[in-house]
């Protein structure tokens, strides 16, 4: 039973028709490989209901397209291939929807290749890999959330171009003015400037100090935008 269990359902025939029985095994190993693959994308990440519903339905769809050309990897993966990348045609994709849908495409190519074992092994290994490598922050930059964007309004008499330079030394590590507009009919500067804070704890300290030089006008502290597509 061991010897036999990873062996492929279509390795001892070469027909082209292939049985119902083993059609609907390849196609429910396909399926369950792609909810796995799925569910280990929705882990500790942003994503959108119908990507994932996509990553669920892509490997039975590969599956049904190696069944179809009868087992030619060639053919099958460029038609698989060009199918799963039209999403992105429109979107960009990060890195990695890009790798959950090859991880989804291959799952379905081994199905459909008839090696069931191997499919859902490849599958479960990738799912626990991605949970792993998402729990930990793998890759994770440790200074990205004390990289903020501060826009500060200053009134028209104050010299922006080094009026907080003093501060800024104080409490960040770097910052860089980026933006100058004018605002309530050229009565305000408001200022934008890219910052990397010593530690997180000294923001409001920052915003105190800045509050005082500035005549208690708006100020506004956020993350900075890195970009959502960035791979």
């Amino acid at each position: 039973m061991l010897d036999t269990i990873f062996n492929g359902v279509f390795d001892t025939t070469l027909q082209v028709n292939v049985s119902i029985d083993k059609f609907m095994i390849c196609i429910i190993s396909s399926v369950i490989c792609g909810i796995v693959t799925a569910f280990a994308y929705t882990r500790k990440g942003r994503y959108t209901s119908g990507f994932v519903a996509t990553l669920a339905s892509l490997p039975p769809v590969v599956c049904v397209v190696i069944m179809a050309v009868n087992g030619n990897i060639g053919a099958g993966v460029a038609v698989a291939g060009a199918f799963s990348l039209v999403r992105f045609r429109s979107v960009p994709g990060t890195a990695k929807e890009i790798c959950a849908i090859f991880v989804a495409m291959g799952t379905g190519l081994v199905s459909g290749m008839g090696y069931i074992a191997y499919a859902i092994l490849f599958s479960v290994l990738m799912g626990i890999l991605t949970v792993i490598y998402s729990n930990m922050d793998f890759g994770a930059e440790k200074s990205k959330k004390r990289e903020k964007t501060m826009s500060i309004t200053i009134p028209e008499d104050l010299d922006y171009t080094s009026i907080f330079d003093d501060i800024f030394a104080t409490y960040t590590k770097k910052y860089e003015l980026v933006n100058v507009k004018t605002t309530n009919m050229g009565s305000l500067f408001k200022l934008t400037y890219n910052i990397i804070l010593n530690n997180e704890d000294c923001e409001k300290k920052l915003i105190d100090a800045v509050r005082v030089r500035n005549g208690n006008l708006e100020i506004v502290s956020s993350y900075r935008d890195m970009g959502t597509y960035e791979l």
